[in-house]
């Protein structure tokens, strides 16, 4: 196919005395048998198309409109993710690195090194969530890795307090067990709602949205309360012995961790009961997510 522009430059090879009929128009042949075609031999909103005979050269003409109507229905290539490389989305993501350094700062009784880190990471939960709102940097992998973020250092620091006997197994017990079923749930709905083919490689890449997850509303008390109670039993070594006599705080310490258990409960089965805690996305919501990512990415 070649527009009108391309074809006026273009010099058609013919037999000696045959004729080219373009558009209607018959022009002769000279006799060294080429002719150029100039601006005035064919229709600006004509695309032409050159067949061969033998002592004939013809051009087939077809309207450009027709052309559209024939573009537009050959189906375009879409993208199929998204940018994860967000300031709130790497926020996010030192708060993962972050965990097991608590951790281990805990098991080998560095109180105070660990009640800083464990600051930074509940400062930056705060200003991740406000920055990804304020500039509309919202991502599908960001509803994933922030909550799992959040387990993974309530997780790490409960397990490295029931093991210093900071705070009690059973306690650990119920925490744990439900961190356990959530995220065989998210392993589970991850895989049902990835888009074929499925493998591996599809299944760990964060940029393919494929299920969003909505945190219930006593969830987020529940990790709130969580957060304050992993947090004070940290800091609890750190305080001087005075201030934790004088203020009585070893006892409203075991009365916060019975709060802090039956909302754990409760926010397990507020998920089970639940209908919108997740929701997976059909292909058409994938590409309208990833084309609202791209148009907040241009300048």
């Amino acid at each position: 196919m070649l527009s009108a522009s391309a074809a006026r430059m273009l010099p058609v090879r013919a037999c000696q005395g045959s004729r080219v009929f373009c558009i209607g128009n018959r022009l002769p042949i000279q006799p060294q048998g080429q002719v150029s075609l100039r601006k005035d031999t064919l229709h600006s909103k004509c695309i032409s198309t050159l067949t061969r005979s033998p002592g004939l050269a013809l051009f087939q003409t077809r309207p450009l409109s027709t052309t559209k109507r024939i573009l537009s229905k050959i189906p375009l290539a879409t993208k199929s993710h998204e940018n994860i490389y967000t300031i709130p989305n790497i926020l996010t993501f030192s708060r993962l690195v972050a965990a097991p350094v608590v951790g281990y700062l805990l098991v080998h009784d560095y109180h105070a090194a660990a009640l800083s880190l464990f600051a930074y990471a509940g400062i930056t939960d705060l200003v991740d969530g406000w920055i990804a709102r304020k500039w509309q940097l919202q991502t599908v992998v960001g509803t994933i890795i922030d909550p799992m973020a959040d387990k993974l250092l309530m997780t790490i620091g409960v397990a490295c307090l029931a093991v210093n006997g900071s705070l009690p197994v059973w306690l650990a017990v119920i925490i744990l067990g439900r961190d356990v079923g959530l995220a065989i749930s998210a392993i589970y709905y991850r895989w049902i709602s990835l888009p074929e083919p499925k493998t591996m490689a599809r299944y760990w890449d964060f940029s393919l949205p494929s299920a969003e997850v909505k945190p219930t509303e006593i969830s987020k008390i529940n990790t709130a309360l969580q957060l304050v109670l992993v947090g004070s039993a940290i800091a609890l070594p750190v305080v001087p012995e005075t201030i934790i006599t004088a203020w009585h705080l070893g006892e409203a310490m075991t009365g916060f961790q019975y709060l802090v258990a039956g909302t754990t409960l409760w926010s397990g089965l507020s998920y089970v009961f639940s209908n919108n805690a997740v929701k997976i996305l059909t292909k058409e919501e994938i590409q309208k997510r990833i084309a609202q990512a791209g148009t907040k990415r241009k300048p």
